[in-house]
């Protein structure tokens, strides 16, 4: 779904260990992560890392949700909720076979994408694992935070369900 043009105003140059733009910029704590960053082309790059602070102000923001911890799995930047084990890993990446495409993974053997299909009809999903994005597509911020808040948690409430 189209919702108009995102065209942040960046460049995602390496700083100290960040990468990023403004008030979204953040630290990387493990070089193999900025790395992989890195390698993404700009405008994949740049979108990549509005979705990365989603997930950290998500986080942050989600009652439950101890600190993050950022990782490489199978070579895609992920989220752990490592600290107290509430959620489900979220991981990101660039869909190559698409170039203008880039994604947020699930874990696939979850309800979470079969979940999000149900309250979400609008936006593109890739199975029972992830949720595709366009950058010609305004980020369906709402949506995602809303999604992302239920894999950090999942975990958190099945334990609380049973």
């Amino acid at each position: 779904m189209k919702q108009g043009r995102a065209r942040p105003k960046t460049s995602a140059k390496r700083a100290h260990g960040t990468l990023g733009t403004g008030a979204r910029r953040m630290p990387f704590v493990d070089p193999a992560v900025a790395a992989v960053f890195e390698a993404y082309p700009a405008e994949i790059r740049t979108r990549l890392l509005a979705l990365r602070a989603l997930i950290f102000d998500t986080a942050r923001d989600t009652e439950g949700v101890g600190r993050l911890q950022e990782a490489l799995r199978w070579g895609q930047p992920s989220y752990l909720t490592a600290e107290n084990g509430s959620g489900s890993t979220v991981r990101i990446d660039r869909d190559k076979s698409a170039g203008n495409r880039y994604a947020i993974f699930f874990h696939c053997q979850t309800n979470l994408v079969a979940t999000f299909r149900e309250l979400y009809p609008e936006l593109t999903y890739g199975g029972n694992r992830s949720i595709f994005l366009d950058t010609s597509d305004e980020l369906p911020e709402a949506a995602l935070r809303h999604c992302i808040a239920l894999a950090l948690t999942y975990r958190l409430r099945r334990r609380r369900a049973a």
